[in-house]
């Protein structure tokens, strides 16, 4: 059953394109991975510094194989530098699937 992962992510102060970059940058390798259905990174208009992600993966298998891949292992070196807070990450199913 498909999984929809909602990431949010605050930037440290002055680190906000630092981190939309390293987003941005996510986007081509994420939808190469087998099972990435979506990728796409938001930012908050009215908090700039408040961005987030919103992925589909087909399985929870993907969505877990996915950690072991080199651009994410070096995504979270990257956002160990330019977050505030640690990610806060959720991971939903459709309502009728559960």
């Amino acid at each position: 059953m498909p999984l929809v992962v909602i990431a949010e992510y605050l930037a440290a102060p002055g680190q906000e394109d630092r981190l939309r970059t390293a987003l941005e940058a996510m986007i081509e390798p994420s939808l190469e991975e087998p099972g990435c259905l979506a990728y796409q990174p938001y930012a908050d208009p009215n908090h700039p510094a408040r961005m987030a992600t919103i992925e589909e993966w087909t399985d929870r298998e993907a969505l877990e194989d996915r950690t072991v891949t080199a651009h994410h292992r070096h995504f979270g070196l990257v956002l160990d530098l330019v977050l505030a807070e640690p990610v806060t990450v959720r991971t939903l199913v459709a309502a009728s699937a559960g």
